[in-house]
């Protein structure tokens, strides 16, 4: 999930986006349409996050930053597939822009799963004793 603030800045705004993290360049890169109201959100306030779960294997990460569009038609070409279709009809579209975003810190939660959790939880409930749920991390990036 991509999260930005409003237009006002008073809520917060969630969608879901197609990630392309490039380690090398310490970015993360989404192809957006230039009439989005994220774009304006991020025009008045760069900072979002960027949310990613598995909810088979129950690991979490959450990834703070700030985002600017680029108009990179190179990156567009780069970045194209065929799930972009469903939004542009090519990639020569001239509202697709890029939104690259340079994460800040991440925090992550691998939980030991469902059947786990509950048991530990209940355990704990009787017992009056905290659960450890697994392991949760943060690092500045």
């Amino acid at each position: 999930m991509f999260v930005s603030h409003d237009g006002n800045g008073d809520q917060l705004r969630a969608r879901p986006m197609s990630a392309h993290a490039h380690r090398d360049e310490d970015a993360i890169y989404f192809l957006t349409d230039l009439r989005a109201h994220k774009d304006d959100e991020i025009e008045i306030n760069e900072n979002v996050c960027l949310c990613f779960g598995d909810n088979g294997s129950y690991k979490y990460v959450s990834v703070t930053g700030t985002a600017n569009l680029l108009d990179d038609r190179d990156r567009v070409a780069e970045l194209w597939s065929q799930a972009a279709r469903a939004f542009w009809e090519s990639k020569d579209d001239p509202n697709i822009r890029v939104l690259k975003v340079r994460p800040a810190l991440a925090e992550f939660w691998d939980s030991p799963g469902k059947i786990v959790t509950s048991v530990k939880m209940a355990a704990a409930a009787i017992t009056g004793s905290r659960p450890d749920l697994g392991s949760n991390r943060k690092v500045l990036l």
